[in-house]
C-alpha cells in the first residue's frame, strides 16, 4: 500500500508540473479564449442548477412507491436510492450521510423507499441486504451498494466515504482521486507534500565541505 501510495503521489507530481509548463506557455489570445468558454460553462452550470433544483434535488426526499421511484427515475438523469426498513438501526446511518450528499451534489436526486411499499421492485432488483443503495444512471440501474462491506464494513465510516463510493460509479460529480479510498489518498497527498520539500529543502554539495581547516 506504501508504494502504492507513492506512486500515487508521483503521478499528481508530475501531472501539477505538466500543467504548470502547459499555462506558461499560453499567451493573452489563448488566456481570453479560456475565459469565454469559463463563462459558457458557468451559465450552462447556473441553468443546469436551477432546473435540479425545481425537479426535487439539493434534498433527501422519501418516495411512496414503485410508481414514484420510476416517476423519479424518469425525471433525473442520476438517481440514488436508499431501500430501507425502518426497524432496522443501520438504515438511520445511511440516512445521516445521504441527507448531507443530497445539499453537496444538487445534480443527483437522491431519495429513500420502504421495501415494505416496494416488493415488485425489490424482488425485481434482487435486494436481500437492508440496507441497500440503488444507483440509477438514465434510467437504467448501474450499481448497488450493498450493506457497509464496501464502506469499510463497520458502522463509523465517514460521509466522504460513502461520497467516494457513489462517485466510483459515475453517480456525482467528485473533485477528489476516484482511484483511492479518501483516507488514502490524504496519504498520498502528503506523501507528494513531503516529497517536494525533501528536494526543495535538499542541500547543495558544497554545502557539505568541512571548511573549518
Amino acid at each position: 500500500m506504501d508504494q502504492l501510495l507513492q506512486q500515487v503521489a508521483t503521478n499528481m507530481e508530475k501531472q501539477l508540473d505538466s500543467e504548470l509548463e502547459r499555462l506558461e506557455t499560453l499567451d493573452t489570445s489563448d488566456l481570453e479564449a479560456i475565459r469565454q468558454r469559463r463563462i459558457i460553462e458557468m451559465k450552462k452550470r447556473a441553468k443546469a442548477k436551477q432546473e435540479w433544483l425545481a425537479n426535487g434535488h439539493g434534498e433527501y426526499t422519501e418516495i411512496d412507491g414503485e410508481k414514484e421511484f420510476f416517476a423519479v427515475c424518469n425525471k433525473s438523469e442520476h438517481v440514488v436510492c436508499h431501500f430501507y426498513k425502518s426497524d432496522t438501526p443501520r438504515c438511520k446511518i445511511v440516512d445521516m450521510h445521504l441527507k448531507l450528499l443530497a445539499k453537496k451534489h444538487v445534480e443527483t436526486k437522491f431519495v429513500k423507499l420502504d421495501v415494505e411499499r416496494a416488493p415488485f421492485l425489490t424482488g425485481r432488483l434482487k435486494i436481500r441486504v437492508i440496507p441497500t443503495i440503488a444507483l440509477v444512471k438514465e434510467n437504467k440501474t448501474k450499481d448497488f451498494i450493498v450493506g457497509f462491506t464496501e464502506l469499510g464494513n463497520c458502522d463509523e465510516f465517514t460521509t466522504e466515504m460513502l461520497e467516494w463510493r457513489i462517485a466510483r460509479s459515475d453517480m456525482i460529480e467528485y473533485s477528489g482521486d476516484i482511484s483511492l479510498p479518501p483516507a488514502e489518498a490524504r496519504k498520498a497527498r502528503l506523501l507528494q507534500v513531503e516529497s517536494r520539500r525533501t528536494i526543495r529543502g535538499r542541500p547543495d554539495s558544497d554545502s557539505d565541505l568541512d571548511l573549518s581547516d
